[in-house]
């Protein structure tokens, strides 16, 4: 799944170590990725049952969801800028200890507000985690290694999602809510650990300033980058936070079908990762729009199809392996925009990523709070809609302008 970034040489820190060691980094690296992604949509799984504890409906417990968003985006560019000078492996284990924080909060949280507040720990951490270590897998192994170590990072994304959710709604329904994220607190000290031991030290190789991330505005392939990852993560977000509650009331399955459902949708996730983003390397607008428009198709069906269990799952597994491509679809196109500057890239795809997450959580709190489950995901499928014609329109351009 090489990227922009992926082009990068081999840099000192690979070169000196061994290949284990190289590889021991990636992968903790990507632990910490998957222990951040996980805590933050966690509450997906959980949301009727933490809800139900502080008597808040529905839309009002996505606020989980639309806090950590918001504080990610705002967070991606100050943060990394304010810490540019400091080695980015003592960057990493502080992000992943604050992570550890924010979940022991949840868990020990006394009233709902506390929850949002661990909730705003968890925003600062996804921003300043991944700006940097989305953009890592070419200082930690040889050139000719860096596609695959890509992959390896961004495979935390589907695995969040395949063993994340369900294993916190199993874990919620097995024992509380609040256990899932003692485990999520206990998972984030253990990555803390691997990384101290693991990552070689990491001086900052270029500052990022806010100018940098400011220059990338001007360049096409950036405004079609936040436009599409703007359309497609609303579409997602939007529907999916709520996916619980869909599948509760309107295929009416049992709190286990919802487990075993939620499970097979992120094992699709991890098939469409490693395919969309071999796929994405070659052709990465056609791939972006291809994964839109299975979004946009599994989600409008939902309300139809999605009333038996059959049609449901289908249309899961489906919805899994579109969405599972997406992040390295939206990465490629930002790297492409700025591939001198991977660092600075991986900034502007946090904070866009991350604010359209919190935006799609909200939007769809309202619709499902004055409305229903059902025309949330039919917001969701006209959305990747949208997504489709701006890939359509990105092409088009480019032919007229000549530049494909």
């Amino acid at each position: 799944m090489p990227t922009a970034t992926a082009a990068a040489a081999g840099t000192p820190e690979s070169a000196s170590r061994s290949p284990l060691t190289s590889w021991l980094a990636v992968v903790s690296v990507m632990m910490g990725i998957f222990s951040i992604v996980t805590t933050e949509i966690l509450p997906i799984g959980l949301l009727t049952s933490i809800g139900s504890s502080f008597t808040v409906s529905d839309g009002m417990a996505g606020l989980m969801m639309t806090m950590p968003g918001f504080l990610a985006a705002l967070s991606a560019p100050l943060v990394t800028a304010a810490t540019a000078r400091i080695d980015r492996r003592l960057m990493l284990c502080a992000f992943i200890l604050l992570l550890a924080m924010a979940n022991f909060l949840a868990a020990a949280a006394s009233g709902y507000w506390l929850v949002l507040m661990s909730r705003v720990l968890v925003g600062i951490t996804i921003g300043g985690f991944w700006s940097i270590g989305a953009g890592l897998a070419s200082r930690l192994v040889p050139a000719d290694s860096v596609g695959r170590a890509t992959a390896v990072i961004f495979s935390s994304v589907p695995l969040g999602s395949v063993l994340g959710v369900p294993l916190g709604t199993f874990i919620g329904d097995a024992t509380s809510w609040r256990m899932a994220f003692v485990v999520m607190g206990v998972l984030a000290v253990a990555v803390f650990v691997a990384l101290l031991l693991v990552l070689p030290p990491l001086p900052p190789e270029q500052a990022t300033r806010l100018s940098v991330l400011g220059g990338m505005l001007p360049n096409v392939n950036t405004r079609f980058a936040l436009a599409a990852t703007f359309l497609i993560v609303l579409a997602h977000f939007g529907a999916y936070t709520y996916i619980n509650p869909f599948l509760g009331q309107v295929t009416q399955a049992s709190s286990g079908l919802i487990t075993i459902s939620l499970f097979i949708y992120g094992a699709a996730g991890i098939v469409g990762n490693f395919v969309g983003g071999s796929r994405a390397a070659r052709y990465p607008r056609a791939t972006f729009a291809v994964a839109a428009a299975m979004i946009s198709t599994a989600t409008l069906l939902l309300p139809v199809l999605g009333q038996g269990r059959a049609g449901a799952i289908a249309l899961l597994v489906i919805w899994g392996m579109a969405y599972g491509a997406v992040p390295v679809c939206s990465q490629t196109w930002f790297a492409k925009a700025a591939p001198h500057a991977p660092e600075a890239s991986s900034v502007m795809f946090t904070a866009s990523f991350q604010a359209t997450i919190s935006f799609g959580a909200l939007a769809g709190g309202v619709i499902v709070d004055r409305s229903s489950p059902s025309t949330v995901m039919t917001f969701g499928g006209v959305t990747a809609a949208l997504m489709v014609l701006v890939a359509w329109l990105h092409y088009a351009r480019g032919i007229r302008d000549g530049r494909w």
